[in-house]
């Protein structure tokens, strides 16, 4: 227990800060649709929520008493079960939004591409760590976790979910690139990528207009919303209505539950699309320390991979770094109509079951990783004397 002095406060005060907050948006934002649109409570949302907090905490404060190299087998463990999930999913799977993404466990909804996410990442760490010292002429070793991931990435794109599967190679892209031994091999890396996107490429770009059918191409052409939206009713319609309650609040907002944006203009505000809904109640000013305090966590989060004394921890730190910095890019861009739409939640913020647990699972992993980095420091420093 002692340990847990040397956590990172900053990072977990911050971490606090947004869940709370977040719970408390997710009330204002979800009161009038979900009994509008659901005919439910109007704390329907806000209920689930609390609940995924209190069951993420508890696996928190595990995950902070837990030395993070104990983890080892269930994270290997972790990539066989979500490969065998997401073939279940394909098969058995809820459809909901025209994707077949989800399963349930009794009223648990459960969102397999999420927590792949956050697996690999810690998969990644082991494996990593366990080869950091092979020859240099083995590197082809450090390409292995690249293709497992590629297959996932399919298994997610066959939902469909082409946003989701190209969002979880983005991340593991990101890791993988954030090793030290890739960096210093960097040019065979980069000849190996420009190999396999010629392989992927080519067909990819013979089949484009089949690839791009559908929602996915309506998807790219997501400039001027509003323009579109008057011209084509639907096409802009959830970004268009975004910009509407952010020009609504102002400065500082209309004030908290008076936002008229949740009134069915926004549906599922609660979800991706709650950045315009706190913009309108409490104002551009929030907006701004929203992002601001996003920056401030990603600077702590890097600050501890930089300072990570193995390879394990520095992967799982920087590829926690990549999973929010890739979610909060993609959904405040998408939202504020600067690139196509994808339905990504804002970390800690947005409402989602799945979403919320993995991101609690690995922001309390960098946690550890700072408390053992003090003490890996400490001992260092002892040993010198």
């Amino acid at each position: 227990m002692k340990d847990l002095r040397k956590a990172d406060k900053w990072l977990l005060l911050i971490i606090i800060i947004f869940s709370i907050f977040g719970l408390i948006m997710i009330f204002s934002a979800s009161s009038v649709s979900t009994i509008l649109r659901y005919d439910y409570s109007s704390a329907y949302f806000f209920w689930h929520q609390l609940i995924t907090l209190v069951v993420g905490y508890v696996i928190a404060i595990v995950i902070l008493l837990t030395p993070t190299r104990k983890w080892k087998l269930l994270a290997y463990l972790g990539v066989i079960g979500i490969i065998l999930a997401l073939f279940y999913v394909l098969i058995y799977g809820h459809i909901s939004g025209n994707a077949r993404s989800w399963f349930r466990i009794g009223p648990i909804s459960i969102q397999p591409a999420e927590f792949a996410k956050s697996i690999a990442i810690i998969a990644m760490g082991y494996y990593y760590n366990n080869i950091a010292k092979v020859k240099k002429n083995l590197f082809n070793l450090y390409y292995i976790p690249l293709a497992i991931a590629v297959i996932i990435a399919y298994l997610i794109f066959k939902q469909p979910d082409k946003g989701g599967a190209f969002i979880f190679l983005m991340i593991v892209g990101l890791t993988f690139l954030s090793i030290p031994r890739v960096q210093s091999n960097f040019l065979q890396v980069v000849k190996t990528g420009v190999i396999v996107l010629v392989i992927v490429g080519i067909p990819l770009a013979l089949n484009w207009d089949k690839f791009m059918a559908g929602e996915a191409g309506n998807r790219l052409n997501f400039q001027d919303p509003c323009e579109k939206y008057y011209e084509d009713e639907g096409s802009g319609y959830q970004v268009c209505n975004g910009l509407i309650a952010i020009s609504n609040g102002g400065l500082f907002g209309v004030g908290l539950g008076k936002s008229s944006q949740k009134y069915m203009y926004l549906p599922d505000s609660h979800t991706d699309f709650i950045f315009p809904i706190i913009c309108e109640e409490l104002g551009l000013v929030t907006g701004v320390l929203i992002i601001l305090g996003y920056f401030f966590m990603l600077y702590r989060i890097n600050k501890i991979a930089r300072e990570a004394d193995n390879v394990r921890n520095r992967t799982i730190a920087y590829g926690t770094f990549w999973f929010f910095t890739i979610h909060i890019i993609i959904n405040l861009f998408g939202v504020l109509g600067l690139m196509p739409l994808t339905g990504i939640p804002l970390p800690f913020l947005s409402y989602g079951g799945s979403f919320t647990l993995n991101a609690i699972m690995l922001s309390f992993l960098v946690i550890r990783i700072s408390i053992e980095n003090k003490t890996a420091k400490f001992q260092k420093e002892l040993a010198s004397l």
